[in-house]
This record gives C-alpha cells, sequence and structure tokens, in this order.
C-alpha cells in the first residue's frame, strides 16, 4: 500500500508519490525531464527502483509527462532543484543509493559552459556528501573525438580525449564545456573517494517521451522539413536514446567494479547516408539528398570501439529503426506534420 508523501524543504521539493515498502535501491536523476532523463527515469522505475528526479519546475507542462509513467504513481519523487543551487541537490540526494547526472545544458552558448560546469562540481560534491554507492556521469562524445590531431586511421575508444584548445578556436563550447565538466567530476571524485563512472554517448535519437523538441530531435526534424538544402561532407556518430538510458544502468547495476568511461556509440556513419536512411522511410518528404561539397573526397567514417558496454551485456538497436521511431514520435508530438501539409521553411545552416 501507498500513500502519498510530503518532503521538502521551503517549498522546494514536492513527491509524485512514495511508497512505505522499499522495494530497491533509491536513486536520482537529474535532468529527468530531458530527452535522456525521461527514458532514464522510465526505465529505472520499470526495473522496481524508487527514483528522484530534479527538475527545475515541478509544474512546467514539459515535466508532466513523468507523471505518467508506469511505476511512477509509487516509486517517483520529483524535486524542484537547480544544479547551481548546491543546497537544493543536496537535498535530492539525501539518503540516495546511486546518482544519474544527466543534466547540462545543450547548446554551444560560450556562457553556459560555466552551467554545465558548476553545475557539475555541485552534484558531484553533493554526491559524496550524501555518501551514495555510485555516481553516473553523463559526458558526450564533443569530450572525445574534437582532436585535430588524432589520426583518421585511429580507434576511437574510452582513451581518447577532445584538444580544449581547438574547441576554443573552433568555437565548440558545448564540447568545450562537457569536457571540462568530465574532468572536473573525475578530480573531485578521486579527492573524495566518491565511486565515479561515466557514459559517452553521440547525438542521441530514438522515440521522445518528452512534449518538446530536444537538440538532437530537431537535427533530424530540420531535414524532414526540407529546410536543409545540403548536408556537410562530414560524418556523425549515433545512438538510440534507450540504448543510452540502458548503458546508465547497465554501468550502474551490472558490474559493481566498472570504473572509468563506457563510449556508448551504436554506428558511425557519413552524412550522406544518413538522409538516404531518412528518405527511404520517408520517401514524401522534401529530404535533401545534395552534399555542400562539391570538390572533395567523401570523408570517411572514423573507427570506433564500443565493447566496454558490449562486455556489460548491453546491445544497441539499429540505427534506420532509431531514425523511423525518432520520425514517428515527431509525428506524434506534434512537430512534424504529413509531408502534404508540410510548407517548407527557411534554410537551415548545413553546419547543425
Amino acid at each position: 500500500m501507498s500513500t502519498t508523501s510530503h518532503i521538502r524543504k521551503n517549498g522546494d521539493a514536492i513527491p509524485v508519490a512514495a511508497s512505505h515498502d522499499l522495494r530497491r535501491q533509491t536513486v536520482c536523476v537529474t535532468g529527468a525531464g530531458g530527452f535522456i532523463g525521461s527514458w532514464l527515469v522510465k526505465l529505472l522505475l520499470l526495473k522496481g527502483y524508487n527514483v528522484r528526479g530534479t527538475v527545475r519546475n515541478i509544474e512546467d507542462m514539459k515535466n508532466l509527462h513523468l507523471k505518467g509513467l508506469e511505476g511512477a504513481e509509487e516509486r517517483l519523487i520529483l524535486y524542484k532543484a537547480d544544479v547551481l543551487d548546491y543546497e537544493s541537490i543536496c537535498l535530492a540526494f539525501d539518503g540516495c543509493d546511486g546518482i544519474f547526472h544527466v543534466a547540462s545544458p545543450v547548446t554551444n552558448d560560450p556562457e553556459k559552459v560555466k552551467v554545465a560546469v558548476a553545475g557539475t562540481m555541485n552534484a558531484v560534491n553533493a554526491a559524496a556528501k550524501s555518501g551514495v554507492r555510485r555516481f553516473v556521469f553523463t559526458s558526450s562524445i564533443g569530450a572525445v573525438h574534437m582532436n585535430p590531431n588524432r589520426s583518421s586511421d585511429a580507434v576511437l575508444d574510452e582513451n581518447c580525449w577532445s584538444d580544449l584548445e581547438y574547441c576554443k578556436k573552433t568555437k565548440h563550447w558545448y564540447c568545450y564545456g562537457k569536457m571540462l565538466a568530465e574532468l572536473v567530476a573525475m578530480d573531485i571524485a578521486k579527492k573524495r573517494e566518491l565511486d565515479l563512472v561515466v557514459v559517452v554517448p553521440p547525438l542521441t535519437v530514438g522515440p521522445m517521451l518528452q512534449p518538446i523538441l530536444n537538440a538532437s530531435c530537431f537535427r533530424v526534424f530540420t531535414y524532414m522539413r526540407g529546410t536543409k538544402k545540403a548536408y556537410r561532407n562530414a560524418v556523425m556518430a549515433l545512438v538510440d536514446v534507450k540504448d543510452v538510458a540502458q548503458a546508465h544502468i547497465h554501468v550502474y547495476e551490472v558490474d559493481p567494479n566498472a570504473s572509468g568511461r563506457y563510449l556508448c556509440i551504436a554506428t558511425v556513419v557519413h552524412r550522406s547516408k544518413f538522409v538516404q536512411m531518412l528518405s527511404e522511410m520517408f520517401s514524401k518528404y522534401p529530404i535533401t539528398n545534395e552534399c555542400e561539397d562539391k570538390v572533395n573526397p567523401r570523408v570517411k567514417p572514423y573507427k570506433f570501439s564500443n565493447k566496454r558496454l558490449q562486455e556489460l551485456g548491453l546491445e544497441y538497436t539499429p540505427i534506420k529503426k532509431s531514425l523511423y521511431e525518432t520520425v514517428e514520435s515527431l509525428q506524434e508530438k506534434g512537430h512534424l506534420p504529413p509531408a502534404h501539409m508540410l510548407l517548407v521553411s527557411p534554410r537551415i545552416p548545413s553546419s547543425l
């Protein structure tokens, strides 16, 4: 039997519901209302965990979907918390066995670098203070592959790091911020003897649980609407959002000795292959087949290793299926109208 709980501090935390029967560990997911965060909350609930989720505004429409997840009524508590507010994070983490720190600004705004870094500092310190069993940090391929000195024949793996100066010089502020945040997390965790494990996903696609269009699905959206008139002569690493969420759970519970980084990459394809897959499945949409580079040879996909997660039992979703479910989700959420109703918007820069 479950009863409503009222865990509050100055009105900052309110529950969806709580149960007297704590069947499993209690874990907290920061950024619970986001693309990856929502799927992580969903899968944790399905596995029987008692889940706390931090959001900046509990009553915001973009977070209401969390209350409808299976198991939410009994085992999900939402906390109003901001990663820049250390006390609010401490409140959410207090009494937790594990933390999944997903929250981070997904933007190339240089002003948000300090948010990513300071928020991570607060989360790691709060987790250490709470004495959690394991802290799982969501990094990004932006912290791994942005290095002009890496050979095209080299295998991208957990030992690879981006070049911070190169990220600054080329104004890849998101990559710069994620790498700094990961380095800060590792440094603090080592000093405070916190068990830290890092999941490193690339561009993440798949069905959205949240109503708001997120940055990675927006990329698919721009191609579907025909607002991209040409694609770059470049490659892209991809993975399904469900696999990323499952990867977080795998590194948390499968191996007690799990440590370090885990690359969560399903495939690396040239953008021509990316648009080809979309065109094959949705031929009525105005998807470009033009490359903006008419001169240079096509860039070859780089080699990568995802064996660390495979050794933990993670199986990757075929990316064409993931893209199909992405578009299907865009339609169901009302972001993408049927092809015959589509009005082509102004051109989107091909760099996106």
